[in-house]
Formats: C-alpha cells, structure tokens, sequence
C-alpha cells in the first residue's frame, strides 16, 4: 500500500522514466514529429522534453502498462497536487502521448490517463478542451491539403507532414476530446459505484462531476459543426483520407451524445440524416467482386463508427430508466429524445447495418478457401491487419457487436417479429454455432498430441470463442447474489464461493485463469458490451470474443421480450444448435466454448426473467413445463461436468429456473439429483448436484422447497463426510445455502447439524492439509473450514433470540467459533468473526464484550485485509448498539487507530472505518465535544503530501497573499497556526483531513439539534454551575482556527469543508450572548479572524464552488446580527456588493482575486450572489439593519431576481429558444451548462428568490412592479392596465408548478414546507390587479386555480392552510371590489369557490374533524386568519350576501365554543375573530332585526354549553365554560344600540354568572372578570340598555363574593382562593363609582360603602389583608366625593360608621407619619457601570 507521498513519487517517476524519454525520442525523431497540442515552437511541453537526455525509448507494450498505471494512480490521488500537474505539462504530455503513432492502444491507454488527470483537475479542463479543437482543426486542415494533393497525383509533400503521422494527431485529438465528454456523462451515483479509488467520496466525486460541467468551455456546437463537416465531405476525398475523416467525425459525435437530451434533441434531426447516409440498405453493388481491401475496410469502418455514435446516442438520451426525481421537481418529466418513430427508424437502420454484414460474411465465403487445405491460398486481403492490428474480419465482428448493443439498448418496442427472429438465429450461430474463427492447425496439432488442458488455460486470446462475461455484472433489482460458481471461476463472486480472500490477490489469481485479456486498441469506443458499464477503466475485449459477448447479451434480452411460443422456439433453437455443433464438432475446445456460452445465454435470460424488473414475464415464459424439461436435460450435463465454471453457471440456471417453474418441477429435479448422486460416483458430478442443491434453495426458497429439507440434508450431510475435497467442501457450500434458506424451518435439524460440524472437524480428511498426497492442493483451494463456519452462522440464525436462553448450545457454539478463530488461515478467522457478529445479535447479554473488543482491536493490525475488513464490520456492529461500551473498552486509543487506518486502508475497507467513527461520534459527542475536536484538530494540524510536495517559493508566495493582520492573528503561517517544528513530519492524507472536516460539521449539526443549552450559552452554563471548559462553546477560537487552516489549503475539497465549518460556527453562535458584557454577542470578539477565514475564498486559485460557498457564508454572516453597523461590516459587505454588481452584467463575472471564470461558472455564481441576497431580505424583518444593506440596491435586485425566476422557467420548461431575459444571466449558455446543472442550483435558491420578491410585493416595493413588467430603471406606481404584468405569467407558472407537485402527495414533508409556503406567499401579492389584472378572473386559469386550492386545502396541514386563506382573501379583497365586478354572475361564481374554499379548511380546522396532533398555534393562527378571510369574502360579496356569510362565520364559532375534545384553549386566543365578525352590523331596520336574531342564537347557544357543564368538572369542562362566558361578554360588550336582545336571555345569563360564583370558586376570578367587563361597558353613554340591565343584576352578585370573603377572613385555605376575584371586584366598584355621574354618586355609595365596610376590622393587630385592600378605595371615593360620601357615612348604622371612620383615621396618620418620619437624602454622583 502507498502512502499518498508515494502515490505522488511513483507517478513523477513514471512520467520521468517512461514518458519524458519516449517524448523526447518522437520530438527529435526524424520519421516521427507530432505537431504539438499548443502549436509549433510555443508548447512548454516541448521545452522541458528538450532539456532531457536522449534515452532509449520505451515499447508500445510498456508504455500501456505505464500509462494505465498512471492513470490508476491519478484516480487514486484525486486531487492532483501542483508538482504533478506541472510535471504533465497540464495534460499537454498525455495528449502528446494520445496523439503519437504508438499505435491505438497507447492512444487508448493515454485517453483513460488523460481522463483520470481531467477528473482530478477540473479546473484545467476548458484549456485542456480548448486546446485539443485547436490542434483538431489544425489536423482537418493539413488533411484537407493532403487530400488535394492525392487527388491531383502531386508529389510535392515535403512541407507537409505524412499521412500516418496527421491521421495519429487528428485521431488522438479526437478521442481525447471523446474521453473527456464522457466525463460529463457520468452521473455522481454511478461514479460512486465504480470508483476504483477511495469509494463512497460522494461529495467529491459529485463536486467532481458539477465542476466538469461548470469548466465545459462553449464549442460543443462548433465541435457539432466540425464533425458534421467532415463526414459530408468524405464523399469528395480519397480512400485514406475519408476513412480518417470518418473515424475522426463518429467519434467527436459519439462524444458529443454525452451532453445529453438538452444538446442532443435540437440537432437530432441533422443526426438522422448523418446515420441515414451512413447506413444506407445493403445492395448487391456492395458485394461485387472487385471490392478490394482499402473498399472493405471503409464500408465496414463507417458503419462500425456510425453505429458506435448510435450506441452512445442511445446510451445517454434514451429516457427509460432511471430518470432522476429527487430534486424539487419531476425531471423525468421532460420530452423523451428516442420518440417511437425515432425508435422504429434507427431498428430500420440498424437492420441496414446487420444485411451489410452478412454480405461480407458471404463475399468472405466466396473468396477464402479453407485454411487447411493443401491447395488453399495461405494469406489472402481478408485476413491481413491494418496498422492498428485489425483485419476486415474484426472489423466486422466490431460492426456486428456495435449493432448487438445499439438493439439491446433500443429495446424491441418498435422491432418487427421477423428482425427479432433474425436476430436470435444470428445470436445463436455466432455463441452456440460451428463459426470457429481460430487457428484450425493449433487445434489439430493439440487434439493429435493430447496436449489439451482445458478451456480456460488457453492463452491466443480466444480460446475457442467461449465469452468473456463478467459473473458479478448482474440484473438491477436481483437482490440474489448472481455467481454460484466455484473459487477459480474468473470472476466469480468470491462470498458465494466460500472464498474470503485478498480482493488483490484474488483479481491476479483470476486474471491466471482468463484466457480472454481486453486492451484498449480492440475497440476506441469501449462499447463492446450489451451492459452499460461507467467504469473508469475499460478494457475492451477482441472484436471475436466481443461479438460472441454482445451476441449472448442480446439474446437473452431477446428471449425475455417474446411471448411463450417465441421463447420456446428460441430456446429449443439455442440447445438443437449446440448439441449439433457438439456432435459434429472433433473441436473439443470448441464443444466446451458452445457448451459455456449456451449455459451462459440461459443463465443471463434467467437473470432477467427473474428481476424485479421482469420476474411476472419470466414466470410466463420459463415457467411452462415444457421449456423447463428443455433446459433442465441440457444443463444437467453442464451440472456434471468436470468444469468448475461450467457447473456453477448451470446449476444457478437451475436454480433460477425452479423458482419460475412449479413445485412439481421442482420436485422433479430434486428427485433427479438425488438419483444422480447415487448412481454417479464421479466427484465432481456429485460436487455439481450438491451446488445444484444450493443454487436451487436459495433461489426458489425455503418454503418451496419445504417439502424435501429432510431428503437434502440427508444427502448433503452425507455427502459431506466424504473424504474427497471437491465432494465434501461443495456439499458443506451447498448446505450452508440450505440453512440460510431454510430459516427458522430448519430448527429440528440443528441437533444434527451440530454433530455433523463437530465430526468433520475432527476428521483429518477435512482439514487445511489433510486427505491424501493427491488430493492435497485441491484440498487447499477449497477450504472446508470456512464453509463449516457458513454452517455455524447459518445454525445461529435459524436459532435466533432463543440463543440466549439455551446454555448448552450457545456454549457449544462459541468453543467451536473461538476455536476456528485460532486457525492460522485468516480466511477461516473472518468467517469466525461473522458467527460472533451473528451472536452479539442474538446473545449479546451473553458475550464478553471486553474481551471481544480486545480482539477485533487487535485484528484491526492485522496484515491481512480480509481480516481487517471483517473486524470493522464487527466494530460497526458494535457500535451501532452502544457506543459508550466501545468508548469504555476501546478508549480514545481505538479511534486514534480507527482514524490512522483512514491513511493507510484503500477503498474495502475505508468506508467501514468512516461509519465506525461517525455513529461512534453521533452517540458520544454531546458528553465530550473536546475530545471530538482535539482528534480532528490534531488531524488537521498535519501536513498533506501536497503540501509537502509544494515548493517551497510557491508556498511563501501562497502564504503572502493572505499575511495582513487578520490572519496574523490566527497564526496563518502554517495549518494549525503551528510553527514549522510542529508540523514537520506529521501527514495525513487529504481525504482523511476531509474526514475529519466533516466530523466537525456533523459535530455542529448533533449538538446544535441536542437542545444542550449549556453547549451554546456560557452564560447559562455560569449559571448553572456547569464549568465551561470542556463545553462546545468554549472551542469557538479552535473552530475558526481549523476553519481558516483548511479554506488555506492546496485542497478544493477541504477548502469547501473549511467554509461549512466556518457558516457552521456562524449560525449556530449567532445569538450566543457574551458571558462577561450585557448587550454584547459571544461572536462580536471574533469578527477578524471571521473574515480572515474567508478571505483565501477570494484568491486567485479559487474555484467556482468555493466561490459560491463563500459568497453564501458572506451573506449569513451578514445577516446574523454580529455586525449591525453597516459602515464596519468590511469587506464581507464589499465582496457581497461587488458580486451584485457583477451580476448585473451577462458578460464576464470577477470577484476577488478570480478574475478568468468560464461562462458556466458565471451563471452558478450569480445565482448564488442572488440567493444570498435574498437570505439577506428575508431576516431583514428580524435585523433592522439589514435594511440600511439592502436599501441602496433594490431596484436592481428586484430585475436580478425576476429575471432569474424567468430564466428558471425557461430552462424548467425545457426551452430551445430563450425569450429576451431581463437579467441576461444564461443567455446562450444553456445549450453548453446543460438542464442538469443548471436546474440543482435553481432547484435550491428559486423558493428563496421567490420568498423575497413576495416581500417586496408584500411592502409595496416600488422598484418591483416595474420589474415585474420587464421596464428597468421604472421606479415607482406605474399605470394600471387591465392586463397582467410582462411577467406574470412566468412568476405564476413557476408558483402554480411547486404547489402542484407539493399537493400530488399525501401530506407536506418538513423539507416541501418551505417551498409551499413561500410560494402562497408570493400567490397572495401575485393575484392582485397591479401583478395579475383581469389575467387571475379568465375561468381557465381560475378553475386551475381553485382545484389546486381545493387540493391543498384537502390534503396540507394547518400551517400551509394560514398563506392559502391569505391567498384566497388576497384575490377576494382585491379582485372582486374594483370597477363593479361583484355585479356579474361569473364574479359571484368564483366569489363562491373562495368561499368554499376558507370554508373547508375552517371546517376542516375544527376540533371534531381536525387532526389534534397538530401544532395548536397553527390551528389558532389558522382560525382567526379563516375568520377574518370570511369577514373579507363577505364584503367582497356585497351587502346583501355579506349577512349570510356573517351566519355562517357564528356558525362555525359556535361549533367550535362547544368542543370538549382539545385540552389546548382555541377559543382565547381567537376572540378577536369573534369581535371582528360583530363589526359593522347592518344599518337597514331588517338587518338590524336579523343581526339580533344572530346575536341571540350565539348567546342562547353559549349558554346551553354552560349549563351543559353543570354538575361536571375537569380541566376542560371548565376550560369551556370559561370560554362560554367570555364570548358572551364579548359579544354583550360590543353590541350595537339598536340591537334589541330578549329579558330572559340576558337573566339567565346573570343568573348562571351568580350561580357559578357562589358554587364553584374555580369560577369565581372569571365570574368577576366578565362582570367587571360588563359593567364597564354599561357605563358608556351610547351603549345597549341590555348592558346597563346585565349591570343592576351582576352588582348583587359581587357584592355577595365581599360579604363571602369577609365572612372567611380566618380561613386560610378559602381566602387565597377569593383574593384574585375580591380584588377583580373592588376594582370594579371604582370603576363603576368612576363612570356614574356625580349626581348619582350618592346612591352607588350608598350601596359600595356597606359593602366595603364587611371588609374593615381596624381593632385587628396587625391588619387583615382585606382591610388592607378595601381601605384605599375607601380614602379614593372619599376624597374624589367628599360631599356624598360624608352624607352616606352619616346614614350607615352605628357599627358600620364606626368602623369606617376608625379605618379611615388610621389610614390617614399612619400616612401621616410615614411622611414625617422620611429622612431627608444627600445628594450623591452616582457612577455608571460601564
């Protein structure tokens, strides 16, 4: 394993020893002088290949072998340090290399390294890309003389290059430009897996795959162009250079597919006509006689790259599957490119295509003899090799292989019966015929000698035609494992197999035994396979073995696409033509090639058929009986053969094939084999039933099978004991499959089973060395431990919860796994470790956890992998149970490991050890975020071989840019803030430091959703007692330490990470207080170093997507309140600025230090500018400063933002032409960014964007309206037409669209929410007359509209229903009350529907249907918003309707005063609802009649829920009655004169007031509240003489509760319970004694002072508290009236007048007395606490 040091120094040494010697010997060559990419004299490539010493150049062969490594070690590095991409000149040496007259396969080779340095240096792709179209053209032009001058028969070429050497410039510049656009084809998913390096990196290889696009420089239509061009002029060239032309144009077409349906589907038309002329209908001039080789050659090469173009065409556009939805929106929703008539003509072309080659295959016939006759020509055109090693016929085999894929890919939807049916014939005779292409004369000289060993040790690269089939490329959606072959099947799926081997050393263990090796000059274009692979390494196969592979692929497709009758007819056709090519045949390799490749037709159609995809088809074409009979004779011979690959193959075929066929078939063929293992005594024809057995279980099931488990096991268990190896090991193989299947079923059997383990083990046939001298390597390689230790794992599952509670068993079983954990064979050790993962499932109570992590501990040293890999498995395992027991054990020294195994594992292992430390730190960081920190600060205190490789001027000059005193501050001279002692030899990896980032941002994200305050708030923890070292809070200066350490760092990854860390930081102590100063924020201390972070975002090295990060960061930093004064926000707020003020231009975009950014940046970036200024908007409601921010560019953010809304609804509508756009943001550049790129961006800010725009309608903005008509520089009120505004239609088509995907499903997700409502917000500014005019009232857009509020309103929840009622109320209000439209009968129908509307989800909302789990201050806030929207629909309706709608409102109020089913109060907090429906009652004599009517039902029916409470309590009979109560107040208090209610309504009223006042003290405080409010309403001079009633009746009753209070004065448990209400009362006596007019005084006195009197006992010592309440309002009303109060005094009794005057004299000289007694102060300065 290499270090990333290492990866570093074996590249430099490659390109060193191998590269720069073979350069230097083409560029002084004599016969050989490529022209260079970047033109003649002026590469820099050339210079340095010029300063090297001439050495002897390397071979063809090393140079792929070297090359091919180097592109392994590029994808290894991932990000290219500066060193390497100087030392390939960047990438000028490996197009130099692609373009040298190597030959095809070093231009291959050089292409795939080409790539991977792209891949890893995205940033040099426009020059890369740029430079090769130059250099393309150049070569067009120097062939365009050449051929002028082969035409005119000149021989004056001695300023111009040769043939040989324009043809490999012009076809190296072409396939590397093929190479890098398929690149941008490769989706993030598939990269993630089939990555050879460091898998599971989604976030780089996503950022990868984005920055690839964002660097596509613009000339995909000039390349279009090129290639059109050329292939047109092939017609008037000569031979040599209309093949070169040709080859040239395919392959930039081929490239040019990979852009996708948004490049492809404009120029699809000129395309066909392309494919049309190249693939004309074969005629019988095609096979004239005189066709020499030169003919041949070209007709067969044009239509080989012709189709090839087709391939990729159909590969990447051909929408079927796998279309991507999880963005906000539908993408699968855009037009299809291969419409069925595209389908049915490429089928017409492709069949013109296949006619062509069976004619050579015919004028083939005509000429050539057979090879082996004495009188046959020995050599003759057919088979010579061109320069690129290829005859006429690979050619062809290359031709028929490209048609095979293009109909595998195209599917058969459009096909015709007839070409379908030619295609199976032709399939099977080239897999399964007698079409032997090889050395016929090898083949007599082995079968004469004997001295054939078998098919797969054949090494000429064909090996009798057999196919080269990957076992492990498998059907999507099988959940099976594929391969049941055995442990040397090339390929083969090791874990089915039993084989726990080395991934290394088993891939150079198959690579022995493949007689079939692929190489990149067999086929340019890598499209040899039916499968669409996305591997970064490609390897295409010889044309014969591929046409063989392609031919296979495409039959089985084809099977599963005919009906029973047409699969029987394949099938039967398939096995007739192998067995008679079997018979024939005295080629015994061949008879086993046609015997693989048939097995392996029927196993890749069984594969499909029993997909997810196809299994209900398959069950109709293979579960017939009588197809089953076929294929089971015929794979019953494979099932006995003695080759191992063959018996895997056949017996998954049977395998799958029992599970579509019968039980009676199945049962059948265990009923064969049984009887063929008793008769036969052969080996491996008993080893072949046993695996039969297996394949049969695990794919048909348990349960179908149930039926014979006992007839297997005794045949397997049998057959185990057998002392051959072959026998016993693939009958143990086979019964572990059996268990696993059989599950729990199996459970009478593990007594049985446990004995057969604990014999063989001790048997010595059966161990790693044992059995006899002959069978002693077989014995080796298959190893019957490891399938004992399958069946052990089996038998614990099959036991299952019910290990723990059976001693003997669970001990029996852990001696046995303990002891082959002992074994000296780690393969053995991980099947081991499985078993005890199983029981720390199981039994984990049961296991010594100690000790068990002392082992996996110590296997994590381990030099073996297999072994590493199943330890980290296990610690995972553990520590998704109990982390806290792992940090127990393990201690802080097992993540240090965990960690450093991160810079020495590859990618088997690497994503077990991050998932380890990543649940480890979810569960643990909360206790101690320190440690957390200080692991990953330390890591981040290392250097990278980056780093290290760096010179060091470059790193003193790097470092220069950001010295000011900022970044001073955080000891920016090295990462860390370290000195260079610290950092000297300390490295790690650049991904492990990303890591490590990460850990930090999920660090941030676990404690910030923790709800641990103390984490967050020093000031709380000081306050609790809670020491802040230690806390999160405390790590803030080494947070924004790493931050800064790693937006410095020579890594784009990590330098993205550093910003997420750094926002992470922001937002989350955004309003932590500071602990030491009042008034301050925690983060204020640390805005230098803040900003010094950010500032390497802006340098010159920048890539767009740090760029775009920072930017956002900015923005939040902006808008979290740190800063609140707008002149010191620096230059964050000038970066911000200077980014708007870029986007206002559609040409070039610099910020910063960035001044060169491509095109496709530009647009990423001004959205981003554009979405943080609208994050910026949106908390300006919250931060009043950010007004100030914004102020001064609303007018051109308002067009920003409009215009980058009509741009998204272009490209979301998939448009080929764009309108005039107001921003100017894309322009021309969506044919190149391309829809997938663009619209993730879009897809994350447009809800943003929108939210702020409904703000700026929501205040009246000024500069919007005129934004919104597309007028730049209008400021102000613009005239109000009619019609809607310029925009309109694209802002509410982009609304209408988010809320109609939001409401096709059930219920809002938290992620949707936002969206929603941010778009009904800006539907209720959109729907007024200065936005939508009369555009809103047509009836189809109305009726869209309201069925789509029809459907929110049925299936959102009440946080979305609150925008919704305001948008609804929004249209009512505004369109419905200007110019007379209540008049018409359509404005009265939609009137109605918005009615209907805020009447539904009001309905809805209520407590009886409504769901209560919901947020109750939604319900609430959804309440009063639907009433107020009846209230406004009602006034949109006019009078006449508006009462009606009144009724309607109390209606559902009064429905709602009558729930008991919510424990929440929802009818407090909507009591203004209520008051806002009593507003305004009618002025006619009839209303106000009705009006009563109405006041009167509510009334009656609040008062019926009252006495519904009577002799009831709990919480909420009293929560009702409370409610009951105070809604009549509120309607009594707010009646209007004229209102006439009846006497007995309101003396009931009165009536259960006083009555709940004097039973229930419970209602004693509500009971004074409400009459208090009554009271004071009665006073009022144009109040209801209902109120003034209410009040002469509810005076009784409170003066009742004082006598009640006073007579309890020395009950201590009554009186604090009637404080509240006597002190509710007394105020209302002053209230009442306030609001009579003086000559009525003395009468309220008269009534007040008796009462108040109850309440004063001035002998008391010392006073009561009721004393001391009533005597302030004695003196009050005293000295207010002094005249009456004096005369009612002297009219009291003599007790009374007594204590009223002792009480009055004491108050008055204590007040006296304490006046006196006041001493007087000096004046003193008082200092202010700064």
């Amino acid at each position: 394993m290499l270090s990333e040091q290492g990866l570093i120094s074996a590249a430099m040494e490659i390109v060193n020893t191998f590269l720069r010697p073979y350069l230097t010997s083409i560029l002084f060559s004599s016969s050989s002088r490529p022209q260079s990419p970047a033109g003649a004299g002026q590469s820099s490539t050339s210079a340095f290949i010029r300063q090297q010493q001439t050495e002897r150049p390397p071979s063809s062969d090393t140079l792929m072998m070297v090359l091919r490594e180097l592109a392994g070690l590029l994808e290894q590095l991932g990000n290219l340090p500066p060193v390497i991409q100087e030392s390939l000149g960047g990438g000028e040496v490996l197009i130099t290399v692609a373009c040298s007259p190597a030959g095809s396969g070093v231009r291959g080779s050089a292409v795939n390294a080409l790539c991977a340095f792209v891949r890893a240096c995205p940033g040099r792709m426009g020059t890369i890309m740029e430079s090769l179209y130059e250099g393309l053209k150049r070569d067009i032009t120097t062939l365009g003389t050449l051929a002028m001058q082969l035409s005119n028969s000149s021989s004056n070429t001695s300023n111009l290059p040769s043939l040989g050497e324009v043809k490999s410039r012009a076809l190296g510049h072409a396939y590397s430009m093929y190479g890098i656009y398929t690149l941008l084809a490769t989706s993030p998913k598939a990269a993630e897996e089939t990555s050879t390096a460091y898998t599971g990196q989604e976030q780089h290889i996503s950022l990868v795959n984005i920055s690839l696009h964002l660097h596509l420089p613009p000339i995909s239509p000039s390349v279009l162009h090129t290639a059109t061009s050329l292939l047109k002029s092939t017609l008037d060239q000569p031979l040599p250079i209309a093949r070169i032309s040709s080859e040239i144009g395919w392959t930039l077409v081929s490239g040019l597919m990979a852009l996708g349906p948004h490049f492809v589907r404009p120029n699809l038309s000129a395309l066909m006509v392309l494919w049309r002329n190249a693939l004309p209908k074969p005629t019988v001039r095609d096979n004239n006689s005189m066709v020499g080789k030169e003919e041949w050659g070209f007709l067969l090469g044009v239509r080989g790259w012709a189709v090839g173009a087709m391939c990729a065409f159909l590969r990447w556009n051909n929408n079927l599957p796998g279309s991507d939805s999880t963005g906000s929106f539908d993408r699968g929703a855009s037009k299809l490119v291969v419409t069925l008539d595209i389908s049915r003509r490429l089928g017409t072309l492709l069949s013109n295509a296949l006619g062509f080659a069976n004619l050579f295959i015919t004028a083939q016939r005509e000429e050539v003899q057979d090879p082996t006759s004495p009188t046959g020509p020995t050599t003759n055109f057919f088979l010579q090799a061109d320069e690129d090693g290829h005859d006429l016929q690979a050619y062809e085999a290359l031709l028929r292989s490209h048609v095979h894929v293009a109909f595998a890919l195209l599917g058969f939807a459009t096909t015709t019966e007839s070409i379908q049916r030619e295609l199976i014939t032709s399939t099977t005779s080239l897999f399964a015929g007698n079409t032997y292409t090889g050395s016929v004369l090898q083949v007599a000289i082995a079968a004469k000698e004997g001295s054939f060993r078998g098919l797969w040790k054949v090494e000429d690269g064909y090996a009798y035609g057999v196919n080269s089939i990957d076992s492990r490329e498998g059907i999507e959606g099988d959940s099976v494992t594929l391969a049941m072959s055995g442990p040397g099947t090339p390929g083969a799926t090791q874990l089915m197999a039993g084989q726990q081997r080395d991934v290394g050393e088993a891939d150079i263990e198959d690579l022995l035994s493949k007689p079939i090796l692929g190489s990149p000059e067999n086929d340019p274009l890598s499209l040899s396979s039916a499968s669409v692979t996305t591997k970064p390494f490609v390897d295409p196969v010889p044309p014969a073995t591929a046409v063989v592979n392609s031919s296979i692929d495409l039959f089985s497709a084809l099977v599963c696409a005919q009906d029973s009758n047409g699969a029987l007819k394949a099938l039967s056709g398939l096995i007739d033509t192998a067995k008679v090519d079997k018979s024939s045949s005295s080629n015994m390799g061949r008879r086993i090639a046609v015997t693989v490749n048939s097995v392996w037709a029927l196993l890749l159609s069984l594969r499909m058929a029993t997909s997810r995809a196809g299994a209900r088809a398959g069950r109709e074409i293979f579960g017939g009986a009588q197809v089953g009979n076929i294929i089971s004779v015929f794979l019953k011979d494979a099932i006995l053969d003695p080759d191992e690959n063959l018996r895997g193959a056949a017996s998954e075929a049977l395998g799958r094939l029992s599970s579509l066929s019968s039980s009676t078939f199945l049962g059948n063929q265990i009923n064969n084999l049984v009887k063929e293992i008793v008769n036969n005594r052969d080996p491996y024809a008993r080893a072949g039933c046993a695996s039969a057995f297996g394949a049969i279980y695990v794919y048909a099931g348990g349960v179908a099978a149930q039926a014979y488990l006992k007839t297997v096991l005794n045949v397997l268990m049998s057959l185990a004991n057998d002392p051959h190896p072959v026998v016993h090991y693939w009958s143990l193989h086979a019964l572990a499959h059996v268990i696993s299947a059989s599950s729990l079923s199996y459970g009478p059997f593990i007594p049985s089973t446990m004995a057969l383990i604990f014999k063989l083990y001790a048997l010595d046939t059966h161990e790693p060395e044992g059995g006899t001298v002959a069978q002693a390597n077989a014995s080796g390689d298959l190893p019957s431990y490891q399938a004992l230790c399958r069946i052990v794992d089996g038998v614990i599952s099959a036991i299952g919860p019910e290990l723990q509670d059976s001693t003997r068993t669970r001990s029996k079983i852990e001696d046995l796994v303990y002891e082959l954990l002992r074994c000296e064979d780690e393969t053995v050790g991980v099947e081991a470790i499985q078993c005890l993962r199983q029981m720390m499932m199981f039994a984990p109570a049961k296991m010594d956890m100690a000790d068990l992590v002392t082992r996996l501990k110590g296997y994590l040293a381990s030099p073996r992998r297999p072994l590493k890999v199943a330890s980290i498995n296990a610690l995972y395992q553990l520590v998704q149970r109990d982390a806290f027991l792992l940090s127990k054990v393990g201690g802080d020294k097992l993540v240090e490991i965990l960690f450093g195994m991160l810079d020495e594992e590859d990618s088997t292992s690497i994503e077990g050890v991050k998932n380890i430390i990543t649940n480890w730190l979810t569960q643990t960081v909360t206790a101690a975020p320190s440690a957390w920190i200080d692991l990953c600060q330390r890591i981040m205190a290392r250097t990278t071989a980056s780093q290290q490789s760096a010179t060091l001027p470059a790193a003193s000059s790097k470092g220069a840019i950001f010295q000011d005193e900022e970044s001073e501050s955080l000891g920016a001279g090295l990462p860390g803030g370290q000195s260079d002692g610290a950092a000297g030899h300390s490295t790690a990896r650049w991904r492990t430091q990303l890591f490590a980032m990460e850990c930090l941002h999920r660090i941030c994200n676990v404690i910030s959703a923790s709800g641990r305050q103390e984490h967050l708030d020093l000031r709380f923890a000081k306050l609790h007692g809670i020491a802040p070292k230690g806390l999160f809070v405390s790590r803030i200066p080494d947070l924004v330490r790493i931050a800064f350490s790693a937006s410095a760092a020579y890594v784009t990854e990590i330098r993205l990470a550093g910003l997420v860390v750094l926002r992470d930081v922001i937002a989350i102590f955004a309003k932590s207080p500071d602990p030491d100063y009042d008034d301050s924020l925690l983060l204020e201390q640390y805005q230098a170093p803040i900003t010094a972070a950010l500032t390497p975002a802006f340098s010159s090295d920048s890539t767009p997507e740090i760029l775009s990060s920072a930017v956002q960061v900015c923005a939040i930093f902006v808008g979290c309140g740190v800063i609140k004064d707008v002149t010191k926000m620096g230059r964050i707020l000038k970066l911000l600025t200077g980014a708007l003020d870029q986007s206002k231009s559609s040409g070039s975009f610099s910020i910063g230090d960035v001044q060169q950014i491509s095109p496709n940046a530009a647009v990423m970036l001004r959205i981003s500018t554009l979405t943080a200024w609208a994050e910026l908007l949106i908390a300006s409601p919250q931060q009043d400063y950010l007004k100030a921010v914004i102020e001064p560019y609303r007018s051109t953010l308002a067009m920003l933002w409009i215009g980058a809304l009509r741009d998204y609804a272009s490209i979301r509508g998939d448009s080929e032409v764009l309108q005039e756009s107001s921003s100017s943001t894309i322009d021309g550049l969506y044919m190149n960014l391309g829809k997938e790129i663009l619209l993730p961006y879009y897809d994350d800010a447009w809800y943003r964007i929108i939210k702020a725009v409904a703000i700026m309608m929501q205040t009246r903005d000024p500069h919007i309206l005129p934004a919104m008509d597309g007028k730049e520089g209008a400021v102000g009120s613009m005239p109000q037409n009619e019609g809607p505004t310029a925009l309109f239609f694209v802002v509410f088509g982009l609304v209408y669209e988010a809320l109609v995907q939001a409401s096709t499903s059930s219920t809002s997700s938290a992620s949707s929410q936002p969206i929603i409502i941010a778009a009904l917000e800006t539907m209720e500014n959109l729907v007024r007359p200065e936005y939508a005019g009369d555009a809103i009232l047509d009836n189809a857009v109305f009726d869209e509209f309201t069925s789509l509020c029809y459907r929110m309103a049925m299936m959102e929840n009440a946080t979305v229903h609150i925008p919704l009622v305001r948008t609804i109320t929004s249209l009512a209000s505004t369109q419905f009350t200007r110019n007379g439209k209540q008049s018409s009968s359509s404005s009265h129908l939609q009137l109605t529907h918005c009615l209907r509307i805020c009447a539904y989800v009001l309905r809805k909302a209520l407590p009886s249907s409504s769901n209560t789990s919901e947020d109750q201050s939604a319900r609430i806030g959804l309440f009063n918003t639907s009433f107020s929207a009846l209230a406004e629909i009602g006034r949109a309706f006019g009078a006449e309707t508006k009462e009606d709608i009144r009724g309607i409102s109390i209606t559902l109020y009064s429905e709602l005063l009558k729930d008991e089913t919510s424990e929440f109060d929802l009818i407090g907090p909507t009591l203004p609802a209520l008051r806002t429906m009593l507003d305004a009652p009618p002025m006619t004599s009839n209303g106000i009649e009705s009006f009563g009517k109405l006041i009167h039902g509510l009334i009656s029916c609040c008062l019926q829920n009252i006495e519904e409470t009577s002799n009831r309590s709990g919480p909420t009979v009293v929560l009702k009655s409370k409610n009951n109560f105070m809604a009549v107040v509120l309607v009594l208090s707010s009646l209007h004169p004229n209102v006439k209610l009846g006497r007995a309504l309101i003396d009931q009223f009165c009536y259960l007031m006083t009555q709940r006042m004097e039973t229930s003290t419970e209602f004693a405080l509500t009971v004074a509240q409400c009459a208090k409010a009554l009271i004071a309403a009665s006073l009022v001079p144009t109040t209801n003489a209902v109120l003034k009633h209410c009040a002469g009746l509810l005076i009784p009753c409170l003066i009742k509760l004082v006598s009640t209070a006073a007579a309890a004065v020395d009950d201590q448990e009554k009186l604090p319970i009637l404080a509240p209400a006597l002190d509710e009362v007394l105020k209302t006596f002053t209230t009442f004694f306030n609001g009579v007019p003086e000559t009525s005084r003395q009468a309220v006195l008269a009534v007040l002072l008796p009462t108040l009197a109850l309440l004063l006992d001035p002998s008391r010592s010392p006073l009561s508290s009721l004393h001391v309440q009533a005597i302030p309002i004695v003196l009050t009303f005293a000295s207010a009236s002094p005249g009456p109060f004096k005369e009612v005094t002297d009219g009291l009794d003599v007790g009374a007048r007594e204590v009223l005057e002792a009480s009055v004299r004491l108050a008055v000289s204590g007040r006296q007395q304490a006046a006196s007694s006041q001493p007087s102060t000096k004046r003193q300065i008082s200092l202010k606490a700064f």
